[in-house]
C-alpha cells in the first residue's frame, strides 16, 4: 500500500481498537519494512499513530500520540529537506 490506496481497516479481537493501515515503505539501504497504522480505541477514543519497523526477524512496534508524532513529523521533514539533494549525488 502507498499513500495513494484508501486506508484499511480491521477489528481486532473483541471490539476494544481498530487498526487502520495508513501506509507502508521500505527503505532502499537495509530494507526496512516501514508501517503505519491509526490505532483507535473503541472505549475511551484515544486514538495513536502505530510505527511498525521490520528488520529481518526483529520487530520494533511505537504507539505514540499525536503531539509525539507531530514533533517527529517535523524534525524528520527538516532533515529530508536539508538533505533532499543527496539521494541524486549518491553513487
Amino acid at each position: 500500500m502507498d499513500s495513494h490506496d484508501p486506508p484499511a481497516s480491521r477489528d481486532i479481537g473483541d471490539d476494544k481498537l481498530t487498526v487502520t493501515a495508513l501506509t507502508k515503505l521500505r527503505a532502499p539501504i537495509g530494507g526496512q519494512g516501514i508501517e503505519l497504522q491509526q490505532i483507535d480505541y473503541v472505549i475511551g477514543g484515544l486514538s495513536l499513530l502505530r510505527i511498525r519497523i521490520r528488520e529481518g526477524r526483529r520487530h520494533t512496534v511505537f504507539d505514540i500520540d499525536a503531539a509525539t508524532a507531530t514533533a517527529w513529523g517535523e524534525a524528520m521533514l527538516r532533515w529530508g529537506r536539508a538533505h533532499a539533494g543527496a539521494a541524486e549525488r549518491a553513487p
